[in-house]
């Protein structure tokens, strides 16, 4: 922001305010006025004229007051930090139909240094999110994805205004007609909690488009997106360090190369346990059930979980999902699938059987899940949660919880009865159920639609 001429004079006025820092600090050590004259020889009158910023000083008499002050005399001349007084002026700039008395910052500053700073820190978040809404108001101007996704939102909102309006105005519509337009209000309805659902994890993906870098773990799902979570080097035997060197360019930041080949060390680690080949032939019996698969290889329901999330993605077929959490919730890894929307930033729904697997460690959940209700798109969910290894004695043992998302278009046959699934959402922004025990926000559907 260009220092306009008031906040100029305000920087020229600093080594003028040498007299008020004389009194704060004074009165800080509880000394009174005359009590300070005495100590550097000057008379009580005297240095009330100089606390004032009456006289100015310097020389002799300076280096007096500031070793009976017991500061450095930069503390006397130069006071505060130049960073919080910047802050200050700007605020002062940007308030100015308060009239606020910007000569006075400085005295502002050095009595009360704890308002000051929450001015300032104020400020400094004013002008952030003013950068955020000059960020989001360009993209809504210039980003055709995001243009079309409010269109096709507006498209169906549309197209259900007008069928509610034909159903609620003609009285007397042939049956036949009436069934055909409250289907035609289903299917329209389904599609548009779909689109807006989609339309918030659009907006959700790029909540901070100021930033135009990603979190390390947000660089490593994407590296991972396009591969389909499945990686041949390591499934040939291939090295963690070697599949590192030959992803570097993708991975740009330090953090996230260090995550990757956690996650690569791990890939190697479940795919040595249950090879390929093998894995294949046990699906063709068994389906893709990690317990199963867990039996069969001898291994843990989290990595058989993770396992079968690394398959080669097959044309035609819907791709298994995985989430995966830290003890405290935090969303490690996400791995979206058809129906199920996982939001980029936060946590997911309360209910999701992720969250419940933590409060039951070491117990295997299983559940059908509809994001909307929607008995049509529903999934299986299997959760379990676990300590991450290495196992300790006497210290803290962190926990995670993974859920694999089937969706049921992958099962060779019904695995739960198809009148029973448990209705989540994604996030609560985006969440039509109602009422909920575990709502943290609106949603914006319940009140625009």
């Amino acid at each position: 922001m260009p220092e306009t001429g008031q906040a100029t004079r305000s920087r020229a006025q600093r080594d003028a305010m040498t007299g008020t820092r004389i009194r704060e600090r004074r009165m800080m050590l509880g000394l009174r006025q005359s009590d300070l004259a005495r100590r550097v020889e000057i008379s009580p009158s005297y240095l009330n004229l100089i606390e004032h910023n009456r006289r100015r000083i310097g020389g002799k008499l300076l280096v007096d007051l500031a070793g009976a002050l017991s500061v450095d005399i930069s503390a006397l001349t130069h006071g505060a930090e130049a960073e919080q007084l910047d802050q200050l002026s700007e605020a002062a700039v940007a308030g100015a139909a308060a009239a606020p008395e910007l000569e006075r910052v400085e005295e502002f500053l050095g009595r009360f240094p704890g308002w000051a700073r929450l001015v300032g820190l104020q400020q400094r978040q004013i002008s952030h999110l003013q950068r955020q809404i000059d960020s989001m108001a360009d993209r809504l101007s210039h980003d055709p994805a995001l243009s079309g996704a409010l269109h096709d939102v507006l498209s169906k909102v549309t197209a259900i205004q007008s069928t509610a309006t034909i159903l609620a105005e003609t009285g007397d519509l042939d049956p036949e007609w009436q069934e055909k337009f409250i289907a035609n209000l289903s299917v329209d309805s389904t599609e548009l909690a779909a689109r807006s659902a989609a339309l918030m994890g659009y907006l959700d993906g790029s909540a901070e488009t100021e930033l135009s870098l990603a979190t390390p773990h947000e660089e490593l799902e994407a590296y991972l997106a396009d591969t389909g979570f499945h990686l041949p080097l390591l499934e040939a035997g291939g090295a963690p360090q070697a599949q590192l060197s030959a992803v570097k360019e993708a991975l740009s930041s330090p953090a996230a190369r260090d995550l990757a080949l956690e996650y690569f060390t791990r890939y190697q680690s479940d795919a040595r346990q249950m090879p390929l080949a093998e894995l294949q032939e046990v699906l063709a019996q068994t389906g893709p059930d990690p317990a199963k698969i867990a039996a069969q290889f001898g291994t843990d329901l989290a990595a058989a979980m993770r396992r079968l999330a690394s398959l080669p993605p097959e044309p035609g077929q819907p791709g298994l999902g995985l989430v995966i959490c830290d003890g405290s919730g935090a969303l490690i890894l996400r791995k979206s699938t058809d129906g199920f929307v996982i939001p980029r930033f936060g946590t997911g729904c309360a209910f999701w059987p992720l969250y419940r697997a933590l409060s039951q460690p070491g117990r295997a959940l299983r559940d059908r899940v509809s994001q909307s209700g929607d008995g049509d798109r529903a999934s299986l969910a299997y959760a379990i949660s676990m300590p991450v290894p290495p196992m300790v004695f006497d210290g803290r043992q962190p926990m995670e919880a993974t859920m694999l998302l089937v969706p049921e278009a992958a099962l060779p046959s019904p695995a739960l009865e198809q009148d029973r699934f448990l209705a989540i959402g994604a996030t609560c922004r985006s969440c039509q159920i109602e009422p909920c025990s575990a709502r943290r926000d609106a949603s914006v559907l319940r009140e625009s639609f």
